[in-house]
């Protein structure tokens, strides 16, 4: 018998689990894993470790026998201190992974970032190169100067060589010279 297939185009009919699954905040999961980790790094965590261990070997050394409740190999603190490092341990990579996805999230911002300083670094390159060039078409105050300084000369040169006869029709158009 040929077996029947779902057709592509249609949606699969979804089943009920038997059994529902346990749901939680994996947000909330994730912030507390990251207090933890960043409690298990500091020095008060070391000190109440420190002191913890130094009672529980103090009062198991030192108590009666009758009210001892882990002796010598200390069996059972060596299985609290287990416990402890096999949740201490997902935690941390928990945190760390968290830690790893905002760095990348950071990198991929600042690399956007260098980007667009980068293009407004261009574009600003370019519009100083084009008001070089719009500068260098412009006649400059110092250009001026040296203009009129000439055009001045030339008016003192005529006026001291005396008012001359003009003839009706023709005007002498003096040109100004250049000093480039």
């Amino acid at each position: 018998m040929a077996e029947r297939r779902s057709r592509l185009d249609t949606p699969r009919e979804v089943r009920r689990p038997l059994v529902r699954r346990p749901t939680y905040d994996s947000e909330m999961f994730g912030v507390f894993a990251e207090q933890f980790a960043r409690f298990m790094g500091t020095a008060k965590f070391l000190i109440y470790m420190t002191l913890f261990v130094v009672v529980w070997i103090g009062w198991n050394a030192l108590a009666p026998s009758s009210l001892r409740w882990d002796d010598y190999p200390y069996i059972f603190l060596t299985l609290m201190l287990s416990l402890q490092a096999s949740y201490a341990a997902p935690l941390i990579l928990l945190a760390q992974n968290r830690q790893e996805t905002r760095d990348k999230v950071i990198a991929e911002q600042d690399r956007q970032a260098n980007a667009r300083a980068h293009a407004d670094m261009e574009f600003l390159a370019r519009e100083v190169a084009s008001l070089r060039m719009a500068v260098g078409e412009v006649a400059t105050r110092d250009f001026l100067r040296s203009e009129l300084k000439v055009l001045l000369t030339d008016l003192e040169e005529l006026a001291a060589s005396g008012p001359e006869e003009e003839s009706g029709d023709e005007t002498e158009i003096v040109e100004p010279r250049s000093t480039t």
